[in-house]
This record gives structure tokens, sequence and C-alpha cells, in this order.
């Protein structure tokens, strides 16, 4: 009997070490920040993924011991710069087309799908308008506050999906405010001054809103294709490459990745995520 035990304990260990194993190659390699021939680690992103950057960088800072000095902006303005010659060390943008051309041009050394990004309809709580598919936003007397006005994606995106769920006219019909801003949009609908809106969901958990209104999803097909996507690169002006990639693992790590699925972001490395990834092509180049 006491052999047998022995055998059955020792399949049980041998079966968990496996198994650590395996997490172990597929977790990044833990590196202290002396392991670094640098100290301080430049980011760039678009300024949508801010918060969710904040918080994942403070855990990479706690682990590593790695200072990170990160810059949240509008994409296009950040992509503008680095092809014009500025430099950062690791850049995460939206639009699939800038990290590839960012790639074409030899500014990124290669890059990784990181997160998309999702809309949704808002409402003030309580829904008093009874909102529930895109159609209701064409009922008469329905108040109506989209952000046209907002640089791109922002209204270029709303106004896509109104096109393709072909209702732009009589929802434009309805609109009672333009808005220029999308974040500043938000007290509007909390406040009740519209009855709906539609924005990405990242608004939605941004502790100023977060539980302020009703979140109603929008299907999938409406969605325009192009604001979707966000990518992480390391930049080949990167001080120190292994750094640079081992941080780049770190946000595309589980860790990481539910910070940004948290934060109103379907995650790379989700089912949805890699459904993505091949449905919209999201490879380096």
């Amino acid at each position: 009997m006491g052999n047998k035990k022995c055998s059955m304990d020792r399949r049980a260990f041998l079966k968990t070490a496996a198994a650590a194993a395996l997490t172990a190659s597929l977790a990044p390699q833990r590196l202290a920040a002396g392991q670094f021939k640098a100290d301080t680690l430049q980011v760039w992103s678009c300024g949508g993924l801010s918060e969710a950057f904040n918080l994942a960088n403070s855990q990479f800072e706690s682990k590593t011991g790695v200072r990170i000095a990160y810059t949240g902006a509008f994409a296009a303005a950040l992509g503008k710069s680095l092809l014009g010659g500025a430099t950062t060390e690791v850049f995460a943008g939206r639009v699939l087309k800038l990290a590839k051309t960012l790639r074409e041009k030899d500014k990124m050394a290669y890059f990784r799908p990181l997160c998309f990004t999702e809309y949704v309809m808002v409402t003030p709580k309580g829904n008093a308008a009874g909102i529930k598919t895109l159609e209701d936003l064409t009922r008469h007397g329905v108040r109506v506050i989209l952000p046209l006005g907002a640089s791109p994606p922002g209204g270029d995106a709303v106004t896509g999906i109104l096109k393709k769920a072909g209702i732009e006219k009589t929802v434009l019909a309805n609109m009672t405010e333009r808005e220029t801003c999308v974040v500043k949009m938000m007290p509007a609908i909390i406040g009740g001054k519209g009855d709906v809106s539609i924005v990405e969901k990242r608004l939605t958990r941004m502790a100023a809103h977060e539980g302020k209104v009703e979140v109603i999803p929008i299907p999938e097909k409406f969605f325009p294709p192009g604001p979707l996507t966000f990518t992480i690169g390391t930049m080949n002006a990167a001080t120190d490459r292994a750094l640079a990639d081992h941080y780049v693992d770190f946000i595309c790590s589980r860790e990481a990745q539910a910070i940004f699925e948290r934060q109103g972001f379907i995650p790379a490395d989700s089912d949805k995520g890699r459904m993505l990834i091949e449905k919209l092509g999201v490879k380096d180049v």
C-alpha cells in the first residue's frame, strides 16, 4: 500500500511540475532592474489607453524597479512625430495602418496586437427613454447627443456606425447636441441633458463615469473596422532592447491584459480578441 501511495504521489508531483513549467513558459520572464542596462523606459501611447497603461505601468514598476516615462496623447500626432524624427522606446498606437507604416519606415522593430475597442450606447441612469437598440435612436422625441465634432476616430467612428445601420439621417434629425470631445460629452448624458449617445465602452469605465450611466451593447457588425485595433511594439530607438521587449511581453501577458479588459477593452489574448486578430488581419508586416 505504501509503494502504491508513493507512486501516486510521484505522478501527482510530476503532473503539477509539468503544469508549473508550462505556465512559466507562457509568462514573460521576470527580471530585476539591475539585469537591464537602463533603469527608465520611455513609453508612448494614444490617449485612449492612458487609464489602462497607468495601472499596468505601476505594476511593472513595482515588479522590476524600472521607471516608466509614459506619455499618452492623440495617436495621429504621436505617429506624425515619430515619422518626422521624434523617438520613443515603446509605442502603443491606434489604427493598424500606423503600426504598419512605422514598420515599413524602419522606425519600429515589430508590433503585436494589444487590444480592441468596442462601441456601446449610453443613457442616463434609469434609461427613461427606453433605449434598447440602435433603431430606438430614430424614434421621434428621443434626444440624441453625439460626438460628431470630436477628433478622429471619435466622430468618424460614430458616423460609420449610423451609416452601417442605415439610420444616419433619421438619427441626426434627433441630435440635440454635437459635441467636440467624447470625454466632455459624458457629463451631459449623466446629467440627463440627452437621452442617449454612442461611445467607446472604455469611457464608461473611467472613474468619473463608471456606474453613472446605463450601458447598452451595439452589435459588432455595425463597428467600423479602422479604429478598433490597438497595437504595441518596440521601437528601433530603444536604448535597452531587452528591457523594451520585456515590457511589451508584460503588457501582452494575462496579468496586464486583465487591466485593459477591466478598463473596457477587448484584450488580444481573449477568445474574442483572437477572433478579431484574424478577422482584421492584425499581423506584423
